[in-house]
């Protein structure tokens, strides 16, 4: 079904919808390139440093799965809101001098992104139905530009001004997006809720997605996804270093490989959208993924070939799993639910994949073995795609008000996806 806003509020919309996502990535990667200034300044052992680092990704997977039950609570539009002021509270208070305010300022930034992770598929499904695939992708393609000029401006401004303004300039988009969305919030507060439908009421019913299958594909290929990224992004440039490349040129690499994924940000959500299929571009991610992980361990001496085609897999293969939480929702409420129950294993599950990466490589004194169970992964990360990218959409269990509805099936093959 279509929605139409007026021409003003659409507009206003659209903005907020930037905005937030500007605002989705750059806390968690800015922090990163001034770690080893942070630990001198708190004093933090080894072990802190890592659970500092672990702790944004933890965060996304845990608040996760409280936004569709916020949004739900109190409108779309006022959970975003209060995400913001999550994300600025938490950025400011990372800059008082006390481990536990970083600690904690840490938290709260990761859980109003997780936040707004999960409820933009929600708004552009119900704000912009007909623009899915281009809204998604613009998404993609802002957060992953502002967490690489996030992380690329880190060091200057750590140079110019010190680690206290490396890290609370990025309170200054959130205080941003917050103006527009604040306008949002109060006409969302004022307009009363669409009447639902009882098939609508039904796919909003609290835990019904958990025992969807099709709900399960999606949320393991996510999980899958992001686990890659987050391993890459932690410890490429270890493996580099240790393949022979100077400790500038590694970390280098991590830039290249965020950057080479940008463009694919847009165009994969794009591409996703218009097919009926999504199925040849989780074979796609495959291979590159493959490529790029076979190389590092065969031919690592290609250093720099693999990070690129590496970039292509891991830049193609989250847009894609994201836009999936259009794709197959029927309606806005499931594409909410469906966002938070697969960002909360994701992401979960992402954050566990760099310290057990770590942990391997410690207990085996080499690079080989981590590579090859990536390798592994890929194996059940492309059997979930496939089994996510078919045509159809996700049934939630229905609730005794529905039981008596005559079902459909989960999956369709003749059933047309109505999105562009």
């Amino acid at each position: 079904m279509r929605t139409h806003l007026p021409r003003v509020t659409a507009t206003w919309s659209l903005i907020g919808l930037v905005l937030l996502t500007i605002n989705l990535r750059a806390a968690i990667t800015g922090i990163t390139p001034v770690l080893g200034e942070l630990r001198e300044v708190f004093g933090l052992s080894g072990t802190e440093v890592g659970v500092l680092t672990t702790l944004p990704v933890l965060s996304l997977g845990i608040f996760a799965s409280v936004a569709p039950m916020v949004a739900r609570l109190l409108g779309t539009e006022i959970a975003i809101a209060g995400s913001l002021i999550m994300i600025t509270l938490g950025i400011l208070l990372r800059v008082v001098e006390s481990p536990v305010s970083l600690f904690v300022g840490t938290i709260l930034a990761g859980a109003g992104i997780a936040m707004g992770n999960v409820l933009m598929p929600a708004v552009i499904k119900r704000a912009f139905p007909s623009r899915v695939g281009s809204l998604t992708g613009l998404a993609m393609m802002l957060m992953a530009a502002s967490g690489a000029i996030a992380a690329g401006l880190a060091v200057p401004l750590d140079e110019t001004g010190g680690w206290r303004l490396a890290l609370a300039i990025w309170a200054v988009p959130s205080v941003i997006a917050l103006l527009v969305w604040g306008p949002l919030a109060v006409r969302g507060r004022r307009t009363p809720p669409a009447p639902s439908t009882p098939a609508a009421a039904g796919a909003a019913a609290d835990g019904s997605l958990l025992r969807s299958p099709v709900a399960w594909y999606v949320a393991v290929f996510m999980g899958l996804a992001s686990l890659m990224f987050y391993v890459l992004m932690s410890w490429l440039p270890e493996i580099m270093r240790d393949a022979g490349f100077a400790p500038a040129a590694a970390g280098m690499m991590v830039s290249a490989m965020m950057i080479a994924g940008i463009p694919l940000g847009f165009l994969i959500p794009v591409f996703a959208a218009r097919l009926r299929d999504q199925r040849p571009l989780v074979a796609a991610v495959a291979i590159t993924m493959v490529g790029g992980l076979g190389g590092l361990l065969l031919v690592p001496s290609a250093g720099w070939i693999w990070v690129l085609v590496l970039g292509l897999g891991t830049g193609s293969a989250f847009p894609l799993a994201y836009t999936l939480l259009n794709l197959r929702a029927p309606n806005p409420s499931v594409a909410a639910g469906l966002s938070g129950m697969a960002q909360t294993g994701g992401y979960l599950l992402a954050g566990f994949g760099p310290l057990a990466v770590g942990v391997l490589h410690d207990a085996t004194g080499g690079w080989n073995v981590p590579l090859v169970l990536l390798l592994v992964l890929v194996v059940p990360e492309v059997l979930f795609g496939l089994l996510a990218a078919r045509p159809g959409f996700v049934r939630p269990a229905r609730t005794p008000a529905v039981a008596a509805l005559p079902a459909r099936p989960e999956v369709t093959a003749r059933e047309p996806v109505r999105v562009r």
